[in-house]
């Protein structure tokens, strides 16, 4: 069982950044691949970057590339997502997410668990 907190969300003007962290429970984080998702009103989840367990190479979504930075530190159990020049467009709830294996799956489906989700705003 992983527990997963995020935080760092907030309102932010258009073109700022902002840091979201997910810290996660359990000695074994080190064994999951983790994600990030978004999910805006009245939209589907939908896939923003992922991770695989020793931190290389992570995935990203068109819409963010070359913006958002996905990150881990697995002695701390943490990931981060780095979000820079953020767009009206990213605002939406976001979500961490852990996959019981190593290698980055980027499908909801392929996650087996989820933290609570932290609002973040981009106002124009």
């Amino acid at each position: 069982q992983v527990q997963l907190v995020e935080s760092g969300g907030g309102l932010v003007q258009a073109g700022g950044s902002l840091r979201l962290s997910c810290a996660a429970s359990g000695r074994t984080f080190s064994s999951y691949a983790m994600g990030w998702f978004r999910q805006a009103p009245g939209k589907e989840r939908e896939f923003v970057a992922a991770i695989n367990w020793s931190g290389s190479t992570p995935d990203y979504a068109d819409s963010v590339k070359g913006r958002f930075t996905m990150s881990r530190d697995n002695a701390k159990n943490t990931v981060y997502l780095q979000m820079n020049v953020l767009k009206p467009e990213d605002t939406a709830v976001y979500y961490c997410a852990a996959h019981r294996g190593l290698w980055s799956v980027t499908t909801v489906n392929g996650y087996n668990y989820w933290g609570q989700g932290t609002q973040v705003t981009v106002s124009s």
